[in-house]
């Protein structure tokens, strides 16, 4: 059980957490829909059916929501959160959330899409940055202050100084 430092963090704002959102979406449409088309070929595309049948509920739901859960459990972060240098923690201790947060957390993203997603807008007005899926399940998204970004140095590189 890692804790985090505070004095090193600060909580992922909204914009930080719509770019994570973004790089998920993407990945994800990336996995499913190949794999949509492999079991139900084209005609997937141009049917009007909401599920075409236990496949397409495993594929388009069951997968995303396991895989984003094991994430969170196993590195505290989906591609996206890492790709933008944040994680998520448990509200009171900065430890990795368990199972049961990461399940909650999860279903808590369908309470707080449901009302025209303001429990998702509610991040960038609330004191500690948390969705209501965050206030839900007890967690937070924290950054290293100053973003992502970090400095790089090259051990081989020669250097110039009269440059």
């Amino acid at each position: 059980m890692t804790v985090v430092d505070e004095a090193e963090y600060e909580y992922a704002g909204f914009w930080a957490r719509v770019g994570a959102a973004l790089i998920d979406t993407v990945l994800t449409i990336c996995l499913t829909l190949p794999l949509l088309r492999l079991v139900y070929g084209e005609g997937y595309w141009e049917s009007e059916q909401f599920l075409l049948g236990p496949a397409d509920f495993l594929i388009s739901y069951v997968l995303p929501a396991v895989a984003v859960i094991a994430f969170w459990v196993a590195r505290g972060a989906t591609p996206g959160k890492m790709a933008v240098g944040a994680r998520v923690v448990d509200a009171r201790t900065g430890a990795k959330p368990t199972t049961g947060q990461s399940i909650g957390r999860y279903l808590g993203y369908y309470v707080s899409t449901i009302p025209l997603g303001l429990g998702l807008i509610w991040v960038a007005f609330d004191p500690r940055k948390q969705g209501w899926h965050d206030k839900l399940a007890g967690t937070v998204v924290i950054r290293r202050k100053g973003g992502a970004a970090r400095p790089v140095s090259f051990e081989g590189a020669a250097r110039d100084t009269k440059s």
